[in-house]
C-alpha cells in the first residue's frame, strides 16, 4: 500500500479557486410585435414579431440565433400559457405537461430577427450574453400589445400569463361595470 502519511494526514488533492469577473456584460435589444385578440375566443395571436439582439462579437451566429428564438418561446410561454395552480392545501394540481401548458411551435411566431455586434470592451473576445435577451421582454412585449388591442374595452393589462381564461374575466368585469357582455367585435392589433 504505499509510504505511510504523517498522522492526520489523509490520502487525496484538493484544489480551490475563485474568479469574480471585475465587470458584468450585459445584453441589449429591443422587441416588437403586433397581435390580434381574437373577441369569440379571447385567443391571442401574434402578427408579426420583430427584433433586434446585440450580443456583442456573435461566434457562432446558428447558435446565437437558436438562443434568442428558444428564448422568444419560453419568453411567450410565461406571457400566455405556463401558470402554476394550487389547491387549498397547496399541492400543485398541474405538474405535468398533461395539464401544464407550453406553447407548441405552431403558438410560437415567425420572428423577424436583426444582429447588431457592438463587442463589449471588457473581455478580449467582445461577447456578452446571449440567452436572456430573447425571453425578458416577451412578457412585458405582450401584455403591452394586448393592452394596446383591448385599449376601446378600457382594459388595461398588468399580468402574465393571458390565457383565455383570464382575458375572459377581465373582460368580463370590463362590461359587468358597463351594464353589458363582452364585444365580439373580431378583435384589435397593439
Amino acid at each position: 500500500g504505499g509510504p505511510p502519511l504523517p498522522d492526520g494526514r489523509v490520502p487525496g488533492l484538493e484544489a480551490r479557486s475563485y474568479y469574480s469577473p471585475p465587470h458584468a456584460t450585459w445584453a441589449g435589444g429591443v422587441h416588437a410585435a403586433i397581435v390580434e385578440v381574437d373577441m369569440d375566443s379571447l385567443e391571442v395571436s401574434f402578427l408579426k414579431y420583430v427584433l433586434v439582439h446585440d450580443c456583442g462579437k456573435m461566434i457562432n451566429p446558428a447558435i446565437v440565433e437558436g438562443q434568442v428564438m428558444g428564448g422568444v418561446a419560453q419568453g411567450i410561454g410565461g406571457a400566455l400559457y405556463e401558470r402554476l395552480v394550487y389547491d387549498e392545501d397547496g399541492q400543485l394540481r398541474n405538474g405535468s405537461f398533461m395539464d401544464f401548458l407550453i406553447p407548441y411551435a405552431t403558438e410560437v411566431p415567425r420572428l423577424e430577427m436583426h444582429h447588431q455586434e457592438t463587442p463589449s470592451p471588457l473581455n478580449v473576445l467582445g461577447i456578452k450574453g446571449v440567452g436572456e435577451a430573447g425571453a425578458i421582454p416577451v412578457p412585458a412585449l405582450t401584455a403591452s400589445a394586448v393592452s394596446d388591442a383591448l385599449r376601446p374595452l378600457g382594459i388595461e393589462i398588468m399580468e402574465a400569463p393571458l390565457m383565455p381564461d383570464r382575458l375572459f374575466h377581465l373582460v368580463s368585469e370590463v362590461d359587468g361595470a358597463a351594464g353589458g357582455t363582452p364585444a365580439a367585435d373580431g378583435g384589435g392589433a397593439g
